[in-house]
């Protein structure tokens, strides 16, 4: 029971809180209530503790939370998930490799704001990149917030609090400036890329990409029937998987839209496809714009010169160098030797591994082969190979990738580099730039990049035939000055579309 206590001028009500410790009535505001009267301050005093009593036996009544691990919460939790396979990917890669080790046995409870922290320091003393901690720490939070829904624990220790930390925490997690190139950069770079696979097809891509800022998975998921004679239709992409399946899903943040292509664009794609002639691919039955390359994807390991790098050497056609390998009585003289010196030179082996079609792109394949020793002028370091210029046979302009055993000694030179630092996804990057340079309304730059603004201002922005149609003319007057420039550094080609394009120009 509660008890008044005199103080002289006024009352104080005590009562009871736990074994051997009493507490004083106060006010909302944590001020001792002072009672003009005795029985006012026993009264008070008294519902006081019936109050805490109260409590006490609700709180005995409550059943005891489910004490969980992080590890069964994740497992169950990830289970329950029903989204894109690439989300679910993504989820699972950053449980299994990033949450689980640092939280799997502790009970999901007891994990507390310091765990977090000491684990987000540690993550980023490995190093990892800033955003990357910051994007498994959103998941974590994801997970710890339907923990709290659950009833599992009251709070999600997972939250920030808006200003805390360092001082400096915007600059701390900003990573390297984007690289980009220039319309001239975006044709050197997709000519060296069809001379390092022996094909058009990367020419075409990467001329597309930079035209276009489509998504990598967009331009390989790029189906036949979607290339218009005026733009393209975005409506599928091929997000690649851990497991190495191209999953067929919808473009990222279902961006669908149509994009316009200046008149050239248009005609470099069709003729692509009329050339290539691409069938069905097996793994979805669909017919692609573009196909893989296998032989490329591993080129710097494997021996031996392409028939394609011969042609270019000796300066004939393909058909010609097979009927120099398997009928040399059909070819005039002078030209078979001129075949037979390139074989010679290039370290040509017959029948050796080679170009097989694989039916689509690998992300890192292309990279790594292909799009950085373009973008560079050099392999970079892999498993056991360093990082090395690519070797190229100096004739024809400009330069022939040599291949296999020897082909440092047989190098002649190398190329500069165009833009170091700069991915595919910078591709993209630098069509945005061309846009803005062009001084493309914001309204239309979303509209093509597949982005939205959901800004009231851009609500009432609306885009014009005559905004497309600027556009149009300042991307095709970009890439006739590229054209231009290149045509200016040589007049030819290796790459037979460029130099279709070159020759069109004299």
């Amino acid at each position: 029971m509660g008890y008044a206590e005199n103080l002289g001028s006024y009352w104080r009500g005590r009562y009871k809180a736990a074994p051997g410790k009493y507490s004083t009535v106060r006010d909302d505001s944590g001020d001792a209530i002072r009672f003009r009267t005795k029985a006012a301050a026993k009264k008070a005093a008294d519902a006081e503790e019936a109050k805490l009593l109260a409590g006490l036996k609700a709180a005995a009544l409550e059943p005891v939370p489910e004490r969980i691990t992080f590890g069964a919460y994740a497992s169950r939790w990830y289970e329950a998930q029903d989204l894109a396979a690439s989300t679910m990917q993504n989820y699972r890669r950053h449980i299994e490799e990033h949450l689980l080790p640092a939280f799997e046995d502790v009970a999901i409870a007891d994990i507390l704001k310091t765990d977090i922290a000491a684990w987000e320091k540690r993550e980023r003393a490995v190093p990892y990149a800033a955003t990357s901690v910051k994007t498994w720490r959103a998941t974590l939070h994801l997970i710890l917030a339907d923990a709290v829904e659950e009833g599992l624990r009251d709070s999600n220790p997972a939250t920030k609090r808006r200003g805390r930390g360092k001082r400096a925490g915007r600059a701390r997690n900003r990573g390297p400036e984007k690289a980009v190139t220039t319309a001239l950069g975006i044709l050197l770079l997709a000519e060296r890329a069809a001379l390092l696979s022996g094909r058009d097809d990367e020419f075409v891509a990467l001329v597309l990409k930079g035209y276009t800022g489509m998504r990598w998975g967009e331009i390989v998921g790029l189906e036949t029937e979607f290339v218009r004679p005026k733009g393209i239709r975005v409506e599928w992409q091929l997000y690649e998987l851990d497991s190495g399946e191209l999953h067929r899903c919808p473009p990222k943040d279902d961006s669908y839209r149509d994009i316009d292509s200046p008149g050239f664009l248009g005609a470099l794609v069709a003729g692509h496809i009329a050339h290539a002639r691409p069938k069905p691919c097996e793994c979805h039955g669909l017919t692609y714009a573009f196909s893989g390359h296998g032989a490329a994807n591993g080129s710097a390991s494997r021996p031996g010169a392409k028939l394609v790098d011969v042609a270019r050497r000796s300066g004939v056609s393909t058909g010609t160098v097979s009927n120099v390998l398997n009928r040399p009585h059909a070819v005039a003289d002078p030209t078979r030797l001129k075949v037979l010196a390139a074989i010679s030179e290039l370290g040509y082996v017959r029948n050796a591994a080679s170009g097989e079609l694989a039916a689509h792109w690998r992300r890192s394949g292309f990279a790594t082969w292909l799009f950085q020793p373009a973008a560079t002028g050099t392999y970079p370091k892999r498993g056991q190979h360093d990082a090395h210029p690519v070797p190229l046979v100096a004739d024809p302009w400009p330069g022939i990738p040599a291949r296999g055993r020897g082909a440092a000694g047989r190098s002649e030179m190398c190329w500069l580099p165009i833009a170091p630092g700069l991915t595919p996804h910078g591709l993209r990057h630098t069509h945005k730039t061309l846009m803005r340079e062009a001084g493309t309304p914001p309204k239309l730059m979303d509209e093509r990049m597949g982005h939205e603004d959901g800004s009231v201002q851009a609500r009432y922005d609306h885009i014009t035939s005559g905004m497309r149609k600027s556009l149009m003319a300042a991307l095709t007057e970009m890439w006739e000055e590229a054209l231009e420039k290149r045509r200016a550094m040589g007049s030819g080609s290796p790459v037979a579309a460029l130099e279709a394009l070159l020759k069109g120009r004299q």
